[in-house]
């Protein structure tokens, strides 16, 4: 099948330039001596996700129990949660789920220690845990090398957990002063501190200059988009997903309307001007958006588009348009190779 036979909205994947961006950051890790692990929830696709294994990832990240459930029963046998699980449903899941993979997991407080050590003594496991610390993208984490070094001793005393590390998002200038200080505590209490898991495309390329971490985690490089393109970490021509809509009308001489709008796209701007780059049109601004409609100003635009014609859009963010598509399709030139069901969409639990 050809690319023009798809009906639209439809989200492709480039897959020479998706295998380009996995080999390249794999490369660039393997050479610094980081181990990659990876954030799937960009992809939420299984098939993705052993590419990047394949490739040489140490294992995968994922961001809730539901997204690593489908990623367990796709055979991926270790695998990171970076979040804080709370509650005895979600608890029980966890511990089943632990039983049949390697699980490693973070917390940032003693409520979620005291949680997870209960349902791990229950069960007579033992749990990787990584205290999460806060470099100032102000969501989970604690505040200070002090809050880090007293839930980590605490993770020593308490059944059924064993300290692993620290992790932090984003990485940046503060992570390395913050892990040293963190290390110096411990040090004391013989107490090693054997990963420290970093994450964040826009800041990828510079995991080399913070020897303190020894793994790093990037979802948004494989696909790409206008956030990662500004950030500079990524170039308009590694952009491997796209979404091909049609213009299905022209009320005005400079507007036009395409059959994308936030089902599609999304609403996040991201700091971006408009709601994705059309890439025949890079004039063009989709300045609003509706449901099922995308309103498009043509008029700094010397050539504007008829209805009918199709139109290549650059979302501004890669993982929520995952999340909107049933399927992702997989292109080589103009013809369709593969098309991957987008099988932990939803998975939000």
């Amino acid at each position: 099948m050809e690319i023009s036979q798809l009906e639209t909205p439809v989200a492709i994947v480039d897959l020479d330039r998706l295998e380009a961006n996995i080999t390249r950051l794999q490369n660039y890790l393997d050479e610094h001596g980081i181990a990659n692990r990876p954030h799937i929830k960009t992809h939420k696709i299984p098939e993705i996700a052993h590419l990047q294994l394949r490739a040489g990832a140490i294992g995968i990240t994922c961001q809730k129990l539901g997204e690593a459930e489908v990623m367990a029963q796709a055979g991926i046998e270790d695998i990171f949660l970076p979040y804080n699980i709370i509650g005895q449903s979600k608890l029980a899941h966890l511990v089943r789920l632990a039983r049949r993979v390697r699980l490693s997991l973070t917390a940032d407080s003693e409520f979620t220690l005291r949680g997870l050590s209960a349902a791990a003594y229950r069960e007579r496991l033992e749990l990787e845990l990584l205290v999460e610390f806060d470099t100032g993208g102000q969501r989970c984490g604690v505040q200070s090398p002090q809050e880090a070094a007293g839930l980590a001793r605490l993770i020593t005393r308490l059944p059924g957990l064993r300290f692993a590390g620290l992790m932090t998002y984003p990485l940046n200038d503060r992570t390395g002063l913050f892990v040293r200080e963190t290390k110096a505590l411990l040090q004391g209490d013989g107490l090693a501190v054997e990963r420290v898991s970093v994450g964040g495309t826009p800041c990828m390329w510079e995991a080399h200059h913070h020897p303190e971490i020894s793994e790093y985690r990037a979802g948004m490089y494989i696909y790409g988009d206008r956030y990662t393109v500004q950030s500079g970490a990524v170039t308009l021509e590694d952009c491997a997903l796209q979404v091909i809509c049609t213009v299905v009308s022209r009320p005005t001489a400079d507007r036009g309307i395409l059959d994308g709008g936030s089902k599609t796209f999304s609403s996040d701007l991201l700091g971006l001007d408009g709601h994705g780059l059309i890439l025949e049109y890079p004039e063009a601004r989709i300045y609003s958006q509706s449901e099922e409609h995308g309103h498009v100003d043509f008029s700094r635009c010397e050539r504007r588009p008829e209805i009918g014609e199709r139109v290549t859009v650059i979302p501004n963010h890669c993982c929520v348009v995952s999340n909107l598509f049933n399927q992702m399709v997989g292109v080589r030139g103009d013809q369709v190779e593969v098309i991957w069901p987008v099988a932990a969409r939803g998975a939000l639990q």
